[in-house]
């Protein structure tokens, strides 16, 4: 894609004032057909001089392009800075997007994006290189490559290259790892650290090869083939390290994605960093962050099957302590004091029922008895009120006949000369009648009541 560029133009007609005098350090630059630029007396230009010169050249004539191209090498800093370059089929162009931009966007930069940026162009006195300093960034569409490997993903997941039941599992303690990458690059020294340091007891075959470049895609395969044929290792990893979309596209080839995908041995794609994707991690059997990862992988089989015996062993210690101690717990409460204490823990709420039970029945009883008793006094009151005693302490009389004891209630029931008895309250007598008196029915009722 080529870029485009626009700027103001500058001239004495443009509009703009004419540019402040230079100081010393800012002075026009001088070829070397100019006569003074031969001249001994002439005072050489320092690094910096001129570094600021051509900034101020730059910045003043290019103040404000805008330039179209697609997103490559993508980098935010831990400032919260973005740096990127903006490339085409021609050149490369170093892009910063600070911090304080941010809100502008509406999208987050990545690989493969073309996109329009607007900003003035700036030199980077450090690195002594111009970069386009980025006011706005608009999407254009998809970038030449990204669409490319858009496209290569689509055919290639129609021949299942990357369904999920054609993956290997990794062997659990591999004895021997084929490594294919770059012999000179970072990929390979962290894999050498990280299992150095792990101390896996691992061999490690390395297959030298190139990892970007026109024949990078053809030498990876290869690698891969051979490791494969000739069974160099357990487990193959095909690594290295970041790079931008450009750098880790043999590893997104039809090629590499075939010979992954075609190897009986299992493959571990580990490309760039964590947030590059390439079509190798599609298609090997595991995909690894990065390259130390893919080597943490690989001593973590071993390191994972002594950890989990460790785990185990403590489990089976700790399960063990726990039983024995459960059955000490129950052995000590079936000691005598125990037993005791128990029988008493059964024993006490029974027994304070019962003291409960016999305390309500002697309440209830008492209760029961002192009604008894009321009624009781209450009858011998009535029987003592209704006794003839009591009638014949209130002064009155019982007579009876004293040939047959019966009860003289009425004159007429004798006659002059019988004997009668006489019982007083206290004593009694033996009288003979001389003369009886008839009263009245009225009075004789009355008196026989009596």
């Amino acid at each position: 894609m080529l870029g485009t560029m626009r700027r103001w133009p500058q001239g004495p007609h443009d509009g703009r004032p004419n540019p402040a005098p230079r100081t010393a350090s800012e002075r026009p630059l001088r070829t070397a057909s100019d006569p003074a630029s031969v001249s001994g007396d002439r005072r050489p230009l320092t690094v910096g001089e001129l570094t600021r010169q051509l900034r101020r050249l730059l910045e003043d004539r290019f103040f404000d392009v805008l330039v179209e191209g697609e997103v490559s090498g993508f980098r935010p800093s831990s400032t919260g800075h973005y740096y990127f370059n903006l490339v085409d089929r021609e050149a490369t162009l170093n892009v910063a997007l600070f911090k304080n931009r941010h809100h502008l966007l509406s999208f987050v930069p990545a690989d493969g994006m073309l996109v329009r940026i607007r900003g003035p162009i700036s030199v980077y006195g450090k690195r002594g290189s111009y970069q386009l300093i980025a006011e706005t960034i608009e999407r254009a569409g998809d970038g030449d490559l990204l669409a490319l490997l858009e496209r290569r993903k689509r055919a290639l997941a129609a021949q299942g290259l990357f369904a999920e039941e054609r993956k290997q599992q990794l062997p659990l303690l591999p004895r021997r790892v084929a490594l294919v990458t770059s012999p000179t690059g970072a990929a390979v020294r962290d894999v050498l650290r990280v299992l150095g340091r792990r101390n896996a007891g691992v061999d490690l075959v390395i297959l030298p090869t190139p990892v970007q470049g026109p024949d990078a895609a053809d030498r990876i395969a290869k690698c891969i083939r051979a490791a494969d044929r000739w069974q160099l290792g357990d487990v193959i990893i095909v690594t290295r390290g970041g790079g931008s979309l450009e750098d880790l596209l043999p590893f997104s080839s039809a090629a590499v994605v075939l010979a992954i995908a075609e190897a009986g041995t299992p493959v571990i794609s580990a490309v760039g960093h964590e947030v590059d994707v390439a079509l190798s991690d599609l298609a090997a059997d595991y995909r690894a962050p990065t390259p130390s990862a893919a080597a943490e992988v690989v001593a973590a089989s071993r390191a994972e099957l002594q950890r989990r015996v460790t785990g185990l062993r403590n489990t089976i210690g700790l399960t063990m302590e726990r039983r024995a101690q459960r059955h000490r717990s129950i052995l000590d409460r079936c000691g005598p004091e125990q037993l005791a204490r128990s029988m008493r823990l059964l024993t006490h709420p029974v027994q304070q029922r019962l003291d409960e039970a016999r305390g309500e029945m002697l309440q209830a009883a008492t209760a029961q008895a002192g009604k008894l008793r009321h009624r009781l006094e209450l009858a011998s009151r009535s029987v003592a009120v209704a006794s003839p005693r009591a009638v014949l302490q209130r002064g009155f009389a019982l007579v009876t006949a004293a040939a047959d004891g019966s009860y003289v209630t009425a004159a007429q029931q004798v006659r002059s000369g019988e004997q009668v008895r006489v019982q007083f309250h206290r004593g009694a007598l033996h009288a003979s009648v001389t003369e009886t008196e008839t009263e009245p029915e009225t009075e004789q009722a009355t008196n026989g009541n009596l």
